[in-house]
């Protein structure tokens, strides 16, 4: 008899991969902030019952916390991917076509490459460039091979520095891959990468995000969405070089990216 799926996840190892969403936390000062306040309070109003309900409001852009970009989120000389012209696609509701309620919910193999622990570090230096040859070490590490349409997580322990705001938003500098890693991925033809940083990107120390090749590469050339903000502490203690990932961001449409919670999934 066919074994079920909910029974072959009983007793399963859930890792969650997404940092906590609150007022203040680090974000890419290019994007509108994450504020939630508590509107409605218990006691403000009483049901003849005695019963009362407390409720909040949440302003936030799409890029915020851990997130995907949609493929409108970056143009290239006025083009989004498929060398299509961004403007008659955008308008004051968001993009007719490309936006992040055309991502399809991710059920499907993650692979981590640990370039931290690569290099026998918790968390590679503030601006440390990943090559195409770190992510190759690591997936010879790794002990794994891809396949097309896989999710590639970077590990470059850059979670760790969730506390420390100023420090994560990359104002020294943030661990990320260059070009040439860039190239790397989209030749192994992954469905979605991720890491752990703001911008999918090496920031530079002092650089800011003044460029963003990686992004160009990914989502304008290639197609390939990005998470970023991800937190993988958890995943890159655990050893584990594949897993099962359930990626489901909100399906807004028309915007350029949205909040997400990932899930990785290994045998218990």
């Amino acid at each position: 008899m066919t074994t079920a799926l909910w029974d072959l996840a009983a007793g399963a190892r859930v890792i969650d991969l997404a940092q906590p969403m609150r007022t203040g936390m680090p974000q890419s000062p290019n994007h509108p902030p994450f504020r939630m306040l508590l509107e409605r309070r218990h006691g403000d109003l009483v049901r003849a019952d005695g019963g009362s309900a407390a409720n909040e409001m949440i302003v936030m852009g799409g890029h915020v916390g851990t997130h995907v970009d949609a493929l409108a989120h970056v143009s290239q000389d006025g083009l989004v991917h498929g060398g299509r012209a961004a403007a008659p696609l955008q308008g004051a509701q968001g993009f007719a076509d490309l936006g992040i309620d055309t991502f399809a919910p991710i059920v499907g193999r993650g692979v981590l490459l640990d370039v931290a622990g690569l290099h026998g570090v918790d968390c590679l230096d503030p601006g440390y460039q990943v090559t195409a040859q770190d992510l190759q070490r690591a997936l010879v590490k790794a002990g794994v091979r891809l396949r097309a349409g896989d999710a590639i997580l970077i590990g470059t322990g850059w979670s760790r520095r969730w506390e420390e705001k100023e420090t994560f938003i990359g104002g020294a500098g943030a661990p990320g891959p260059g070009e040439d890693a860039a190239r790397w991925l989209a030749a192994h033809r992954p469905r979605v990468v991720g890491a752990e940083t703001i911008a999918f990107e090496h920031i530079p120390p002092g650089a800011g995000h003044a460029r963003l090749p990686v992004h160009r590469i990914l989502l304008v050339e290639e197609g390939i969405n990005i998470v970023e903000t991800m937190r993988l502490t958890e995943l890159r203690q655990s050893g584990a070089a594949e897993f099962l990932l359930i990626l489901n961001p909100l399906p807004i449409v028309g915007a350029t990216g949205s909040p997400v919670r990932p899930l990785a999934v290994l045998p218990g």
